[in-house]
């Protein structure tokens, strides 16, 4: 594999980012998730109080995204890889920077094998690689909509 790049993009993205994150997001989250207009995920994207973008390029092509944000004084994250990338430790290295520097951090991880891709593939749920990471599920709560279905998860810095 050629080398990938993990760049910090400190608070904002260009519309090109935008635009090839966006394209990450309805390639690989589940075709419920995905976002038909560039408006409507960069509403999203806008929506995201104090976010950290990181990028990861292979080719200077995005495979890879993640971001930490705050979301009613907690700190968030999400993260997208490229099914291209995965299994090449790539994950583990993004998960180490969003969690640099924090006490805590949670998200919302689909725990079921219900979702498909937008290629018609099956969507493999990521919750065992949080558990590798040091992440607790939070089984009380949960998030219900009718486009996700995902338990919190949430880790503690052990230091």
């Amino acid at each position: 594999m050629e080398k990938i790049g993990v760049n910090y993009s400190t608070d904002s993205l260009s519309p090109v980012e935008k635009e090839s994150v966006m394209k990450l997001w309805n390639l690989e989250y589940p075709a419920k998730l995905a976002y038909d207009r560039i408006d409507d995920f960069d509403s999203y994207i806008n929506g995201l109080e104090s976010p950290t973008h990181i990028l990861v390029k292979l080719n200077n092509e995005i495979v890879g995204w993640a971001t930490k944000f705050l979301r009613n004084h907690e700190k968030w994250f999400a993260i997208i890889l490229s099914s291209a990338i995965q299994g090449h430790r790539i994950g583990s290295k993004v998960m180490m920077q969003l969690k640099a520097n924090e006490e805590v951090l949670y998200g919302w991880v689909i725990d079921h094998n219900d979702d498909s891709r937008i290629n018609g593939e099956l969507y493999l749920p990521p919750l065992n690689f949080y558990l590798k990471q040091g992440f607790e599920i939070i089984k009380e709560q949960r998030l219900e909509l009718p486009t996700l279905s995902a338990v919190k998860i949430s880790w503690k810095n052990p230091s």
